[in-house]
């Protein structure tokens, strides 16, 4: 394959068992590229190995006065230079090549399992793991790849000179052929040390970019509270304990590199000795001693490729294991069904919880645990909480049930039928950098205008505001450009914009976790209406505790421990649970179960107001 035929029509589906699995499924991808390179490799070191050849007719041509065998040898390096030089471009245009598609294949492969998986993806791999396996795992391993082949050929030109020169020279050539391994396989011991440890360095390094990455995702936080001194000190901290574990893992290697220099060495000189000895007898002409030197020079070649493929190794396994360990997320079965048929339409139904979200209805739910509330979120869109290999649940210790759509089981759908079904926008939705116009324009039914959609999110403020920071003066707000993440806006702007990029979706089934948990009370009143409205004849599911969206909705379903104890409208829950109306209220133990007038004053709840809450207000 050419560069300029990337990205690849199809990535394939690798093989992520192990890292080692993963390895060797990457290079039978690329037989062709590595079939390549290995042959400019035979040409560039044949010619390489060659050498010696025409330097000693050389040298024996000059003792012995012959023009014409001296004209040979000149005649056989100019065509071995020239094999050279192709053969070494070429090679390189070939590892290149190996590498760079390698590295564009594991993108492609990155790239769709963080769109199968969206949110998931983080919620089940470390935010700074994926950021190192994009980044300098992907290197490693492109390294690898590419250096097999490379390795392959100087083998190979490696064991040819040594049969070459124990059949030419034999005295000489046992002594080479037996010592070439043995050099080979000196380093050996070491390889296990310095593989521990460039993991640690590895691993040092992973968790310093997990700290920076979150450090600089919460720098406003940080800011406002005055803790950038204290995570300038944990990141300096991490950033010196890599700094250390390089330098560790840097004298292995250069011992490792040592060793490489001084037994070659050794056997040079022994060769030198023993042929000098040869030579002095009559055994051996002069000529050839400088061929057999010559030779065994080149032979010192091969070895660096040995240090470098071992090298290779070292860091491409680990870096493959985390590889294979983030491409190793996915739906548990990944549609069992094929085809690309309509979407299914009818209740939503999680036998785990046993919520169950009537089709073309509002149903709010009340977990009164945050992080409940996102478990079901997740499942609720076809992404189950982490399994094991054989699809058992990490926690509960069972495979975990599919979410029913229609009486057809999420899990065997398609994933594309599946998105086109289910949309869930999580408590902390993600804004892409672009202009608005690009914000809202993704994959819809294409029955809800961006403006209606904008409206019943409540962005009046927001479109005003982005029209009056128009770089190009039109003060066409779609025009305007959105910082990565939405950090140019408030709490209460980001969420309202998902919202309405979620509306302009228009699902067969919206799932919304907390969607107004950063907007004051009036605006929430006022995009409960708009919700309900925009969202009539769609199945929606908002998981909340607001007042203001229980109200609104057309039954409300309360969890306790991760499962539905009751189900009702707002006001009889309200009227009728008492734990229920702890959660909603806010009501501490010490507070009545019920005071005079209390809950008929719904449109004045008792909230928990967060810091984006007071800036939106301001």
């Amino acid at each position: 394959m050419h560069i300029r035929d990337l990205p690849h029509p199809d990535p394939g589906f690798p093989d992520v068992r192990t890292g080692g699995a993963f390895l060797l499924w990457l290079y039978k991808q690329q037989l062709g590229g590595q079939f390549k390179a290995l042959l400019w490799g035979l040409v560039n070191f044949g010619a390489i190995a060659s050498f010696p050849l025409p330097v000693g007719l050389a040298v024996q041509a000059v003792v012995d006065r012959d023009g014409g065998r001296l004209a040979l040898s000149g005649g056989l390096v100019v065509v071995l230079g020239a094999l050279i030089a192709l053969g070494g471009t070429m090679l390189h245009r070939a590892a290149v090549t190996n590498w760079i598609t390698t590295v564009a294949r594991m993108q492609q492969l990155l790239a769709r399992k963080t769109t199968e998986l969206g949110s998931a993806m983080t919620r089940r791999v470390a935010a700074g793991e994926i950021v190192a396996v994009s980044t300098g795992d992907l290197e490693k391993i492109g390294w690898f790849v590419e250096a097999i082949s490379r390795f392959g050929a100087a083998a190979v030109t490696a064991v040819g000179v040594s049969l070459a020169l124990v059949v030419r020279q034999p005295q000489l050539g046992v002594l080479v052929a037996l010592g070439v391994p043995v050099l080979a396989l000196a380093v050996l011991p070491l390889l296990p040390p310095a593989t521990r440890r460039a993991d640690a360095q590895r691993e040092k390094a992973g968790r310093a970019t997990e700290l920076a990455s979150d450090t600089v995702a919460g720098l406003r936080v940080l800011r406002g509270i005055g803790g950038e001194e204290l995570f300038l000190g944990r990141y300096r901290s991490a950033s010196q304990e890599v700094r250390e574990a390089a330098v560790r893992s840097a004298r292995m290697w250069a011992l490792i590199s040592a060793v490489q220099v001084v037994l070659p060495g050794l056997l040079l000189i022994a060769v030198v000795w023993y042929g000098a000895r040869l030579a002095l007898d009559g055994a051996v002409a002069v000529g050839e001693l400088v061929t057999i030197y010559s030779a065994v020079t080149f032979l010192l070649f091969p070895l660096r490729h040995f240090e470098e493929i071992a090298q290779a190794f070292s860091f491409a396994r680990p870096s493959a294991k985390r590889t294979a360990r983030v491409l190793a997320q996915s739906r548990p079965a990944d549609g069992r069904t094929s085809g690309h048929g309509a979407a299914p339409t009818g209740d939503l139904h999680d036998p785990v919880s046993g919520l169950t979200a009537p089709a073309g209805r509002l149903t709010a739910v009340v977990c009164g645990d945050p992080d409940a509330a996102g478990r079901l979120a997740e499942r609720l869109g076809g992404h189950p909480p982490q399994t094991d290999e054989d699809g058992t649940d990490r926690v509960e210790g069972t495979a975990p049930p599919s979410v029913v759509l229609g009486g057809a089981p999420l899990d065997d759908l398609p994933r594309d039928a599946a998105r086109r079904a289910v949309l869930v926008q999580d408590k902390d939705p993600m804004l892409l950098s672009g202009t608005l116009g690009e914000l809202l324009d993704v994959p819809s039914s294409g029955q809800v205008p961006a403006a209606e959609a904008l409206d019943a999110a409540q962005c009046a403020d927001v479109l005003t505001a982005l029209a009056q920071a128009s770089v190009d003066d039109s003060d066409d707000p779609m025009r305007t450009h959105i910082t990565e993440r939405g950090r140019s806006l408030s709490g209460g702007q980001r969420q309202r914009l998902a919202l309405a990029r979620s509306l302009v979706t228009d699902p067969e089934v919206l799932v919304l976790d907390e969607p107004t948990s950063a907007v004051d009370a009036h605006t929430e009143a006022r995009i409960a209406d708009g919700l309900r409205k925009i969202r009539t004849g769609r199945t929606t599911v908002v998981l909340t505790s607001s007042p203001l969206l229980l109200d609104r909705a057309d039954q409300v379903a309360f969890l306790r421990d991760g499962t539905v104890v009751a189900e009702a409208t707002h006001r009889e829950l309200l009227h009728g649970h008492p734990a229920y109306r702890a959660v909603v209220t806010r009501e501490t133990d010490t507070e009545p179960a019920l005071r005079a007038g209390r809950v008929d004053r719904i449109d004045q709840p008792h909230r928990t107001h967060r810091i984006d809450q007071i800036e939106e207000t301001a």
